[in-house]
């Protein structure tokens, strides 16, 4: 497969959640109907986890409520995994 298809994939992913993260902040400030919880997780799992980690930190949005915490980082470890058995597949086998 093409690197830079791959590495744009990433970077629109990203760039995507990073701004359904931003969204969700100030429809949360407004108080207004709020983006779920299960649609940011698919996001980071699909590959947007970079995005939603600087979103995260940038606007302060969904770091303490820990159920959630928790389950962006496992999303964050299954990507990163699925990522190194793409790269080492030839040497591991697959």
């Amino acid at each position: 497969m093409n690197t830079r298809i791959i590495i744009s994939y990433f970077l629109i992913i990203s760039l995507v959640t990073f701004l359904v993260y931003w969204h969700d902040k100030y429809k949360a400030k407004t108080g207004k109907w709020r983006t779920n919880e299960a649609s940011l997780h698919l996001l980071a799992l699909l590959g947007g986890w970079p995005g939603a980690l600087l979103a995260r930190q940038l606007f302060r949005h969904k770091t303490q409520k820990q159920p959630f915490v928790v389950i962006f980082y496992i999303t964050i470890v299954f990507n990163i995994t699925a990522i190194c058995l793409f790269v080492f597949r030839h040497y591991i086998g697959f």
